[in-house]
């Protein structure tokens, strides 16, 4: 079969001939894969910088995807916690990360949707208990998590959805998507922070996914301008964009109802997302979330990897022979 192959962290995967990998365990299958999403994930683990990085090499890259068990079922599963991947004509599925798909899917929208989906999906299900009317500020709305988040918490019931993000052209569009208002996050920190204080000053929650300084120069004004002091706003680290550290005004733990938590992998069990895996599929399928999938066949890996993602778009691989 061929595959992407990582043999070196500081170089992009190469499109190549390895042997068809053979299930051992007792709840793996062999899966022809129909269709892998680039994600930003997927290539932090190509380059050895995501903080689940067991450093080993060779490695096939790919974290999730949608492909057809030998029985002919088609399923949305989760990559094995090995070097074996996604981004290969085959790889071993563990049947118990595999979720059926709808007869009327189509596995190149699944495969793109799912990953940036699912973390504001599963934050506001299973880190929080997201009540209809609630209120959220996103931190990094043009990224495509972001863009996604703002579409899930409208259809969890968002009363009002406050989206920030840099890319001016990617954010007027975020209205059509059901944000409510829309900042920008250019300029002058103390003055975005500001502009954030009086926007963002009543949510209840915040999905963060830049952290660094932009997160904490926005807490202090977004905390002193609340009405109510004493009602909960819970900061959800998701992902650091802007930086892996961020100087957290002590000031901001005390001033206010205020609580700092994260989710990813860890914070939420494998079980907890396979939990959640069907809704989010259901969704998906039936138009209810939408993504910009870009198809490339798998043999062109090399030349799409050193291309930029455009984030209004998400690349799907599919290998060369479906």
């Amino acid at each position: 079969m061929y595959a992407a192959v990582v043999r070196s962290f500081d170089s992009s995967p190469k499109y190549e001939e390895v042997e068809s990998p053979v299930p051992s365990g007792e709840h793996e299958a062999l899966v022809d894969v129909l269709a892998a999403g680039l994600h930003l994930r997927v290539r932090a683990q190509a380059n050895g910088s995501h903080y689940t990085s067991t450093d080993e090499l060779p490695l096939i890259p790919g974290i999730d995807g949608v492909g057809r068990l030998p029985d002919g079922k088609l399923v949305y599963f989760v990559a094995t916690d090995t070097a074996l991947g996604t981004f290969a004509d085959q790889t071993i599925v563990d049947l118990r990360r595999a979720v059926p798909l709808p007869a009327y899917a189509d596995p190149v929208l699944i495969a793109a949707a799912m990953n940036p989906a699912m973390s504001a999906w599963v934050t506001l299900r299973r880190r929080v208990q997201a009540k209809p009317g609630f209120k959220v500020l996103i931190l990094g709305a043009t990224g495509n998590s972001g863009q996604m988040a703002v579409q899930i918490a409208k259809l969890m019931g968002a009363s009002q959805i406050i989206a920030a993000g840099r890319n001016p052209e990617r954010l007027r569009s975020l209205t059509q998507l059901g944000a409510d208002v829309t900042l920008s996050l250019a300029g002058d920190p103390a003055a975005v922070a500001r502009n954030l204080g009086e926007a963002a000053a009543d949510a209840d929650i915040v999905l963060d996914y830049l952290w660094g300084e932009p997160a904490a120069q926005a807490m202090l004004p977004i905390l002193t301008r609340r009405s109510d002091r004493s009602r909960l706003l819970t900061w959800i680290q998701i992902g650091s964009v802007a930086g892996a550290d961020a100087p957290i005004p002590s000031a901001a733990l005390r001033s206010a109802n205020f609580q700092i938590i994260g989710s990813g992998q860890g914070s939420v069990t494998p079980a907890g997302y396979l939990a959640e895996f069907p809704a989010l599929i259901q969704a998906v399928a039936d138009g209810k979330l939408t993504a910009n999938p870009v198809v490339y066949p798998l043999s062109r890996i090399e030349e799409v990897w050193k291309t930029p993602a455009d984030s209004q778009q998400r690349i799907v691989f599919v290998p060369h022979n479906k």
